[in-house]
């Protein structure tokens, strides 16, 4: 699915009334819940039972790595030679930790797993998280906290470990 199709189905369903969308395509599965029909279920429930705690809702995304020939193509910043830009996918807020006094997911030299959450990216009030792809490095962070970014903008540099 390509990120123009992603943010169609994203922006779709937050304007529908559903309240959970399930999405598997060949080995790709895209799961959005709304945190309205945690409240529901809450709300419905027998005084006294035990009810799911709300949870932010969020998206994990794949970070989409771009190395120098693929970014200058693109049009994008041309990342330092050696490394690879993990580029926005959207455009959304970045956020480098889960919250204000919360660790950050990614400084620089740290060494981040395949799938790991390397930032978050708020739309549409849904925390997305962008998920690393592979195994790497963190060289730099090109994005501020509370930033504005727009799709294709880099948010990392890295090295692949």
């Amino acid at each position: 699915m390509d990120d123009k199709t992603l943010i169609t189905l994203v922006e779709k369903f937050g304007a529908s009334d559903l309240a959970e969308l399930e999405l598997v395509d060949g080995s790709s599965r895209l799961v959005l819940k709304k945190a309205s029909a945690v409240q529901a279920v809450a709300a419905a429930a027998p005084e006294g039972a035990a009810v799911p705690a709300a949870k932010p809702v969020y998206l994990g995304l794949p970070a989409k790595a771009e190395d120098a020939q693929t970014a200058a193509a693109a049009g994008h910043v041309v990342p330092t030679p050696g490394t690879e830009a993990i580029t926005s996918p959207i455009v959304a807020t970045f956020y480098r930790s889960p919250g204000p006094d919360a660790p950050v997911f990614a400084e620089v030299g740290s060494k981040i797993k395949a799938g790991e959450t390397i930032c978050i990216l708020e739309a549409m009030k849904m925390m997305n998280h962008l998920e690393a792809e592979f195994d790497c490095e963190i060289v730099t962070v090109k994005a501020s906290n509370g930033d504005l970014v727009e799709y294709g903008q880099t948010l990392f540099e890295v090295k692949r470990v």
